[in-house]
C-alpha cells in the first residue's frame, strides 16, 4: 500500500463536495479550524452550487474533485459532506495524475464510494474520518477533530475502549478496509468493490431498517467477503428503525449472528461513523485489533 505524504503547517488543502449540496455557513467552522492548524484551504469552484438534493450537476462535482487531484500543490482533498451521489461521479474522474503524486483525501458515510475504488484499484491510503458538516461551530476540539488533524500530519493512532458482550476475543492484524455497510452493499460487483481476504473489515451506518441490514450482512457473507476476514470492528450503528412487526434483534446482534461460524475477533461499538466522536481511521493502512476485557486498534506511522 502506498501512503500519501503527511501534511505540513503551511500547506494547501482543498474542499470539495462529491455529493448532497452545502452552505457557504456550514463550511465556515472547518475553515477556520483548518486555518488554526496552519493550512491554507482552497474551495471547490462550483462548492456551494445546487441541483435538487446535490451540491451541482454532476459535472461540476466531477470538475472540482478532477482540478484538486490534478492539482499538485493540494496536500489534502476533505469532503466536504456525505449524502448520496459520489457513485454518480467516480466513473468520470481521471486518478492517473492522483497516482503519481498521492494525497490525501477524507470524509466517510458516502464518501466511502472513493475509499473503496482507490483501494481496490490503486493501493493508496485513505482517510475515514470527520467531514466539514460535522465541526463544531464553535470551534471546538473533539475526538473527530483531534484524531483527523494526528492523521493529516502523521501522528500515530491508538485506540484503547471498552469491551462489548457482543465482542468475540482474539487477535488481528492486517490492512483495514471498508466504510459504510449501506456503500459497500451497493458497490458489489463493480469495479469500486472491495477485497477482504486476510483484512481488518470497518463497518459502521445510520437511519437503516434492520431488516436492511440483515440483508446486507447477508449479501457479504454469500458472496465471501467476511469468511477470510483477519478482524471485523462495528462502528455505530446509528438512529435504526424497525418494521410493525418487528425483526426481533438489534443491528449488532444481526451482525453477530452472521458471522457466529467464524473464529475472527469481532469488535461492536467501535467510536466511529455517524457520530459526533467519529474517530478517524486509516483505510489501506496495516492495523492491530486486540479484543479482550479492552479493544486496541493502533495505526502506526
Amino acid at each position: 500500500m502506498i501512503t500519501p505524504k503527511y501534511i505540513n503547517k503551511g500547506d494547501k488543502i482543498a474542499i470539495v463536495a462529491t455529493a448532497r449540496k452545502i452552505s457557504e455557513k456550514k463550511i465556515q467552522p472547518a475553515v477556520k479550524k483548518f486555518h488554526e492548524w496552519g493550512l491554507e484551504v482552497v474551495l471547490g469552484k462550483h462548492l456551494f452550487e445546487e441541483y435538487n438534493q446535490f451540491a451541482g450537476t454532476d459535472e461540476q462535482r466531477t470538475c472540482d474533485l478532477q482540478q484538486m487531484l490534478d492539482d499538485e500543490t493540494v496536500k489534502a482533498i476533505i469532503i466536504a459532506r456525505g449524502g448520496y451521489g459520489t457513485v454518480r461521479i467516480i466513473d468520470k474522474l481521471n486518478f492517473s495524475n492522483f497516482i503519481k503524486k498521492p494525497k490525501w483525501i477524507a470524509g466517510y458515510s458516502d464518501v466511502t464510494v472513493l475509499h473503496s475504488h482507490i483501494h481496490s484499484n490503486f493501493g493508496i491510503e485513505t482517510l475515514h474520518s470527520t467531514m466539514p458538516l460535522n465541526f463544531p461551530e464553535k470551534g471546538i476540539n473533539n475526538q473527530a477533530l483531534n484524531t483527523l488533524k494526528k492523521a493529516l500530519f502523521g501522528e500515530d493512532l491508538i485506540y484503547t475502549i471498552k469491551a462489548s458482550s457482543l465482542n468475540r476475543n482474539g487477535i488481528a492484524e492486517g490492512i483495514f478496509i471498508g466504510g459504510n455497510l449501506s456503500i459497500l452493499y451497493s458497490l458489489s460487483g463493480s469495479k469500486s468493490d472491495i477485497h477482504t481476504k486476510g483484512k481488518i473489515l470497518f463497518i459502521e451506518d445510520l437511519d437503516e431498517y434492520l431488516y436492511h441490514i440483515d440483508r446486507m450482512m447477508v449479501n457479504l457473507k454469500r458472496s465471501g467477503k467476511l469468511e477470510n476476514l483477519a478482524g471485523l470492528i462495528v462502528g455505530s450503528m446509528s438512529e435504526m428503525n424497525d418494521n410493525t412487526i418487528p425483526f426481533g434483534k438489534t443491528a449488532n446482534e444481526i451482525i453477530a449472528e452472521t458471522v457466529k461460524e467464524f473464529d475472527y475477533p469481532v469488535c461492536f461499538n467501535f467510536p466511529a461513523g455517524h457520530i459526533k466522536n467519529n474517530s478517524a481511521l486509516i483505510f489501506g493502512r496495516n492495523a492491530k485489533l486486540q479484543v479482550y476485557d479492552e479493544v486496541q486498534l493502533s495505526f502506526t506511522t
